[in-house]
């Protein structure tokens, strides 16, 4: 039995512990993005809860996916009448069919053109709203006034819309970013360098070894992204800017100017790159050890045998692909000898064999990191790839829509994942990619496996790391020293295009008189040699 005085010290300490934690304890409002992007913010929410954060989320009144009670957070919503269709699981698998049917005919300049202007549409939409969403915000002067006399210690955004940068900016509190994507591209091309030689613009899905085709192709998905910034993105917010920030400001400078940047990868998964002080990685901030699975999915997993279990989900917003292809996937599980767990909503195909279970949800990390899991299906997903890498298990990518074709272009390149095209879709070709990726002789769970290990050998885990830069900024009341001021220049000026021209200018006007110098002196010559020779 544990002598008094002991349990009077381990009570002292948990005491003096909780007065730290509520001494360092800030207040946070938080601007956040709908969707699979929410579900990432909110674990990182709840764990600033935990440490004694005030938090309040700022949400729309047609949000999907961000409650309006919760017990780790305070909400304040926002009147609105334009809800996003990107975060509609209905739209989103409606965008996703007329995807696919696009796609089919593959090569076609006419179907690239009309892919493009998919996403296009489908982003002017969505900034649409969520322009709208912080006009609103800005014009209540009686919220404005509330929210600045609720004295936030931090602004916690994610950039991929601007409504959040801007009224972070607006209210002048130090901000930080839960990043990946901003408005148009992948977060570093807003405050790095970044040759497109090697790094890869979003959409191109090329790897960081260009051929020149490849750097070709990188180009103009490049120029795509700068035409959504200048054509579409940037209008939409420069309005309310113009209004309430700087008429010389817009959405892209002002998501150039955050204090902290809080980068969902890390370079296991992402190609190495150049970056800067004030970019945090915390890739696979989300995964933790797996639990036990509930009684009636352990006893199905458990029945697998020695052959092991594969698991298969679409993640958030795609529940599955349709009565064809889910007919097809379906007919090349029944034929592989492996138990499967199909997230799949909707009717269960008539094709799939005794050994797959259909179901609407799955406890995802906790599968994939199960003893008798063997391999994941995904459609390539940030979450879902990262909870795969710390579990170790190789993937087979069936990438769908936006960036997760570019994610399952880096994991092929790392020899952890097979990837195939859905619109090439069909049962024999896609039971030979099972075999292949569950097949030990072959790479790929070797490979993983160390993927692994690079992803855990760091001394702190992701987030950890996150939460200590967040802490970090409203202890200093942010972080401009890390900060490049390179976005207050001008473009020429960042490209030492006026520097370069005086030097142009003067080297042309030095040769210009050397050879007026040497001209006339050769004439002098010629003179005195005629003088001479008469």
């Amino acid at each position: 039995m544990m002598p008094i005085h002991s349990n009077i010290v381990l009570l002292f300490a948990a005491l003096l512990w909780m007065q730290v934690t509520l001494i360092n304890a800030g207040r946070i409002l938080v601007y956040p993005v709908d969707g699979s992007h929410w579900l990432n913010m909110n674990i990182v929410l709840k764990e600033l809860h935990q440490r004694g954060h005030e938090l309040t989320v700022v949400r729309s009144s047609t949000s999907w996916y961000v409650p309006e009670n919760a017990p780790h957070y305070s909400s304040l919503t926002i009147p609105t009448s334009h809800a996003s269709h990107l975060e509609n699981p209905g739209f989103m698998a409606s965008f996703l069919k007329r995807n696919i049917d696009i796609r089919r005919g593959k090569g076609s300049i006419l179907c690239f053109i009309a892919l493009q202007q998919e996403i296009i549409n489908m982003l002017e939409e969505a900034h649409t709203a969520n322009a709208e969403m912080v006009r609103f915000i800005l014009e209540d002067a009686r919220l404005v006034k509330e929210l600045k006399d609720a004295n936030y210690d931090l602004f916690l955004t994610d950039p991929g819309f601007g409504g959040g940068v801007v009224l972070g900016k607006y209210l002048g509190l130090p901000m930080v970013f839960n990043v990946r994507w901003i408005t148009n591209a992948e977060g570093h091309f807003a405050i790095a360098p970044s040759p497109l030689s090697y790094i890869p613009a979003i959409g191109s899905q090329v790897t960081d070894k260009m051929t020149f085709k490849n750097r070709l192709k990188n180009l103009l998905h490049f120029g795509i992204g700068l035409y959504i910034d200048h054509i579409t993105t940037r209008p939409l917010y420069q309005d309310v800017i113009s209004k309430f920030i700087d008429p010389d400001e817009n959405v892209y400078s002002l998501i150039q100017g955050a204090d902290l940047w809080l980068m969902r990868v890390d370079f296991v998964f992402e190609f190495p790159r150049p970056t800067m002080p004030n970019v945090v990685y915390m890739g696979g901030f989300q995964c933790r050890p797996s639990k036990p699975l509930p009684a009636d999915l352990e006893s199905f997993v458990q029945s697998s045998g020695e052959h092991g279990v594969v698991v298969m989900s679409l993640g958030t917003l795609l529940g599955t692909l349709g009565s064809e292809l889910s007919e097809i996937i379906a007919s090349a599980f029944a034929r592989i000898p492996q138990k499967v767990v199909w997230r799949n909503v909707g009717p269960r195909p008539s094709t799939a064999g005794n050994n797959t279970l259909t179901v609407d949800w799955i406890p995802q990390n906790d599968l994939l990191g199960h003893p008798k899991t063997k391999a994941f299906v995904s459609h390539g997903g940030t979450n879902g790839i990262y909870e795969a890498i710390y579990h170790g298990i190789p993937v087979l990518g069936i990438p769908l829509i936006f960036d997760q074709f570019d994610n399952m272009i880096r994991l092929q390149a790392k020899g952890v994942a097979v990837v195939l095209e859905v619109t090439a879709l069909d049962v024999d070709t896609l039971t030979q990619a099972l075999k292949d990726i569950l097949d030990e002789k072959k790479p790929y769970k070797e490979n993983m496996q160390k993927l692994s290990q690079l992803h855990h050998d760091t001394p702190l885990k992701p987030m950890d790391t996150a939460v200590f830069w967040l802490e970090y900024v409203m202890r200093h009341k942010g972080a401009a020293h890390l900060r490049t001021e390179s976005y207050k220049l001008s473009w020429y000026e960042y490209h030492n295009v006026d520097a370069l021209a005086l030097a142009v200018c003067v080297l042309t006007t030095l040769c210009l008189l050397f050879r007026w110098a040497c001209k006339a002196l050769i004439g002098m010559l010629k003179r005195k040699i005629k003088v001479k020779q008469q």
